[in-house]
């Protein structure tokens, strides 16, 4: 893993996310999902599909500095996809998914920005970063704050769920460790 740029995005709520802390994420992850597949069709009665945090690789990393090019995304977005490329993990509660920067680039190509009307920011768009298995879309916005769409839609409301993307990643760990 190469070293973090500090000049790409930005956090306005204060706090930014450490890398260190999230390779731990993922190594912790990682580690609960092997215990979770090993005994996961004993425990639960069908197969598991394809659950995994994947790192970051250089070309990632190009796909990331891509995506800042394109717009303005939050520092804490920026750290993450500089140590997690994707996650996909079907089989964790409703379904966890962290699309790639280039994922979330084609994205807001396509569709832009999502609207938060709690937090609008000309600035700072918010930006489709994951999704879960019901189509439900989680956003971050300028602040650092991570929103799921109501729906399964675009274009309608969004809640925060949590105060930053660390909160959100350490949700996501909790739901893997129980299952495992």
């Amino acid at each position: 893993m190469g070293v973090l740029p500090e000049s790409k995005g930005m956090n306005l709520s204060g706090k930014r996310l450490d890398a260190e802390w999230v390779v731990g994420w993922c190594e912790q992850t990682s580690s609960a999902l092997e215990v979770l597949m090993a005994s996961f069709l004993e425990k639960y009665g069908y197969p598991p599909g394809e659950n995994a945090v994947t790192l970051a690789t250089d070309e990632s990393h190009a796909a990331t500095d891509s995506l800042v090019d394109l717009t303005p995304i939050p520092s804490d977005l920026t750290t993450l996809y500089w140590v997690v490329h994707e996650a996909s993990l079907p089989d964790i509660g409703n379904g966890y998914f962290i699309h790639s920067a280039s994922t979330v680039a084609e994205h807001f190509q396509e569709y832009g920005a999502v609207r938060i009307d709690d937090e609008q920011d000309d600035e700072w768009p918010a930006l489709v970063f994951g999704s879960d298995g019901g189509g439900h879309l989680f956003a971050v916005t300028g602040r650092g704050r991570v929103w799921r769409s109501t729906t399964a839609s675009w274009f309608d409301e969004f809640k925060m769920v949590a105060s930053s993307i660390q909160e959100f990643l350490e949700r996501i760990g909790q739901v893997v460790a129980r299952q495992a």
